[in-house]
C-alpha cells in the first residue's frame, strides 16, 4: 500500500503504566475511573491506570497559570531549543515509541514509525516558528508617536486529542501552544495515552519547567468541562468529531475563550476524465487505506467521470484486496485493526445500509478472526439515500460513483456540510483552477494525496472545524494582538 519501511521489531507486549503528569511530578490517578490500555489487535488489556481527580484537574490548570508568566517571558530561542531537544530524543527513540503506539493504537510498525519521525519535524518547525512571530510598525500620523502591533501568548491552553494519531496531534498542539510562550493542559485520548506521554518525557528530560506541560485523562466530558470552566484556561484546541467540537465551542463561546476546532470530514476525491489513473490510483490508495482509513482527511466519497469510471473501480478493486491485514507488528502488514470495537461495529452497519440501498460491494479484503478488523472495502453506485453518503465512515470503506460534467462534480463535493480536505485528479489546467475556487475545503490537493505540512496551515471550513494548525497560523491562534501606542 506504501513505500514506508518495515523494520523488524520485538513481539513484546510489555507497555509503561499511564500515569498522569502535574507541575512536573508523575502521579497516579485518583479517580475511580479506570484507564485500559488494549491492544485492537487481540483485545487484551496491556496496562492499567487511574483517571484524574476533579482536584487533579484544577491541579493542573493551577500548575499551568503559575507558570505561565515565566515561561511567556523566556525568550522564543530557549523555548525552541527546548522543543528542539525533545524532538531529537524522540527520533533518536522512534522503534521503541513505534512498537509503543501500534500497540494501543493498532496502525502498522511502519506507520507508526512514520507519524513519530513527522511529529519530530512539526516539533522542529514549531520550535522555529515560536522566534518569528513578528508584529510590526504602523505608520504613524504623528511624528511624536510609535504605534506598534504585537503578538502576546493568550495564556494557558487546555487541549484535546483524539486517538487516531496518538503522536502528531498532541504534537500540535502541545508544540504550537509552547512554541507561542502558553502553557498547557492536554488531555490525551483515554484509549492511547502512552504516546502523549512519551512527548512529555522527552520535553522533560530536555529541561522544560515545571508547570508548563501536564497531562490529565479518565472522564473525558467531566475534564473537559471542568477545564473550559477553570478561569485560568484561556484558549481551548480541539481535534474530534463535530457533534463534540460544537458542545465545546458553545461552551468555550459562553465563557469568552479562544477556540481552534478540526473537526469531522467526509473528503471528496474528483477524478476527471483526462486523469493519470497509474498516478493516481496508487497515492489515493496510500492514504484511503493508511490507518484503516481512521483519518479525518480519508479520501472516502470518490467522484470519478463515467468514462473511466469502469477501469478506476477495476484498479482500484484490485489494489484493496490485496492488502495485507493484520496485527501491526506482524512486518507484512499493510493494514491494521480498527482502534476499537466502536468503529468495527459502525463499519459493519453502514456497510449493511448501504447495500440495502442499492449499492454494490466492488471489493472487500479479507480480515483475520479476532480483535477491530475489517477487510478493506469498495462500493460503488451508491445512492444519496445510504448513510454512509452523510455519515463520516472513518474506516477503510470507500465510496465510488460516477459524474458527467465539471458542475454535477463540484455540486457532489460540496454537497455536505463539511469541508476539510479534498482531492482532485487532473492533467487540465482549466480543471484544476476551476476546481481549485469552487471546492469549499480548508485544503484541496491537485494529482496528490498529501495536504499536510509543517510549515502550512492544517484546518477546515464550515462543519470540519475552525482556525488552524501548522504553518504561521498555527502559532497565532496561541496568541492575542496588542496594539501599542509610544508618545514622546
Amino acid at each position: 500500500m506504501s513505500a514506508l519501511p518495515r523494520t523488524p521489531q520485538p513481539v513484546s507486549t510489555t507497555v509503561p503504566k499511564p500515569q498522569l503528569y502535574i507541575d512536573g511530578k508523575w502521579v497516579e490517578g485518583e479517580s475511580t475511573i479506570e484507564i485500559a490500555i488494549v491492544d485492537p489487535a487481540t483485545g487484551a488489556t496491556l496496562a492499567k491506570g487511574r483517571g484524574a481527580s476533579d482536584a487533579q484537574v484544577d491541579a493542573a490548570a493551577a500548575a499551568a497559570a503559575r507558570a505561565f508568566a515565566a515561561w511567556a517571558a523566556m525568550p522564543a530561542y530557549d523555548r525552541g531549543q527546548i522543543l528542539r531537544s525533545a524532538a531529537a530524543k524522540l527520533r533518536a527513540n522512534a522503534d521503541e515509541l513505534a512498537r509503543v503506539m501500534t500497540l494501543e493504537q493498532g496502525k502498522p510498525f511502519a506507520e507508526a514509525k512514520a507519524e513519530i519521525l513527522g511529529s519530530c519535524e512539526i516539533i522542529e518547525w514549531n520550535a522555529d516558528e515560536g522566534r518569528r512571530l513578528y508584529g510590526r510598525l504602523v505608520p504613524s500620523r504623528q511624528s511624536n508617536v510609535q504605534v506598534q502591533v504585537v503578538h502576546e501568548p493568550v495564556g494557558p491552553v487546555a487541549a484535546f486529542t483524539p486517538w487516531n494519531f496518538p503522536m502528531t496531534t498532541p504534537v500540535r498542539k502541545i508544540t504550537g501552544s509552547l512554541a507561542a510562550g502558553c502553557t498547557c493542559v492536554i488531555k490525551p485520548a483515554e484509549e492511547t495515552p502512552l504516546t502523549c506521554l512519551a512527548i512529555v518525557r522527552a520535553l522533560e528530560e530536555s529541561g522544560l519547567p515545571a508547570g508548563v506541560l501536564n497531562v490529565v485523562y479518565g472522564d473525558a466530558a467531566a475534564i473537559s468541562t471542568r477545564l473550559i470552566d477553570n478561569p485560568a484556561i484561556r484558549k481551548i484546541s480541539f481535534t474530534g468529531s463535530t457533534r463534540v467540537g460544537r458542545m465545546l465551542a458553545e461552551h468555550a463561546g459562553r465563557m469568552l475563550k479562544k477556540a481552534t476546532l478540526e473537526l469531522g470530514g467526509h473528503a471528496p476525491v474528483v477524478v476527471f476524465e483526462d486523469a493519470d489513473l497509474e498516478r493516481a490510483v496508487p497515492q489515493i490508495m496510500a492514504l484511503k487505506y493508511k490507518n484503516a482509513g481512521q483519518i479525518c482527511i480519508s479520501p472516502t466519497r470518490f467522484i470519478v467521470h463515467e468514462k473511466i469510471f469502469a477501469p478506476f473501480v477495476e484498479r482500484f478493486a484490485n489494489t484493496a484486496t490485496s492488502l495485507k491485514v493484520g496485527p501491526g507488528l506482524d512486518e507484512k502488514t499493510t493494514m491494521g485493526p480498527l482502534a476499537n470495537g466502536r468503529r468495527a461495529t459502525a463499519i459493519t452497519s453502514l456497510i449493511d445500509d448501504a447495500v440495502k440501498a442499492g449499492a454494490t460491494i466492488a471489493a472487500q479484503g479479507s480480515a483475520p478472526e479476532g480483535g477491530h478488523f475489517r477487510g478493506p472495502t469498495v462500493l460503488t453506485k451508491i445512492p444519496l439515500t445510504a448513510r454512509v453518503m452523510t455519515e463520516e465512515p472513518f474506516g477503510p470503506l470507500a465510496l465510488v460513483n460516477s459524474f458527467k460534467t465539471f458542475d454535477e462534480a463540484m455540486a457532489e463535493a460540496n454537497r455536505l456540510p463539511y469541508g476539510l480536505a479534498s482531492y482532485v485528479f487532473t492533467r487540465d489546467l482549466a480543471n484544476a483552477q476551476r476546481s481549485a475556487a469552487a471546492i469549499e475545503s480548508g485544503m484541496v490537493a491537485f494529482n496528490s494525496a498529501r495536504v499536510a505540512w509543517p510549515e502550512a496551515p492544517f484546518g477546515g471550513v464550515k462543519d470540519s472545524g475552525s482556525g488552524s494548525e501548522g504553518g504561521s497560523e498555527g502559532l497565532e491562534g496561541y496568541t492575542v494582538t496588542k496594539t501599542v501606542s509610544l508618545s514622546w
